[in-house]
């Protein structure tokens, strides 16, 4: 399964994009796994990913919410400001 992953705030700049296409393991199959599976491909994001938010098909998802071939997925880290 391919998906659309869209990056913002700290988490583009921990991996030195906004966007990028991914081919997943057939063993990732939700939020979660794909979680775990960032955090190898992108070693930066190791650790960082329990305060960010996933989003899929522009609707906020939960950690067991399934992925399909073509979703786009956005990493939402917190925000700060006033």
């Amino acid at each position: 399964m391919t998906i659309t992953l869209l990056y913002f705030a700290a988490v583009r700049d921990l991996v030195g994009a906004g966007e990028e296409r991914l081919e997943l393991p057939a063993d990732v199959r939700t939020v979660a796994e794909l979680a775990a599976h960032l955090a190898v491909v992108h070693p930066s994001l190791a650790g960082r990913l329990a305060s960010v938010r996933f989003a899929r098909n522009e609707e906020f998802a939960s950690s067991e919410d399934l992925l399909a071939d073509q979703d786009t997925v956005a990493l939402i880290p917190p925000v700060a400001g006033g």
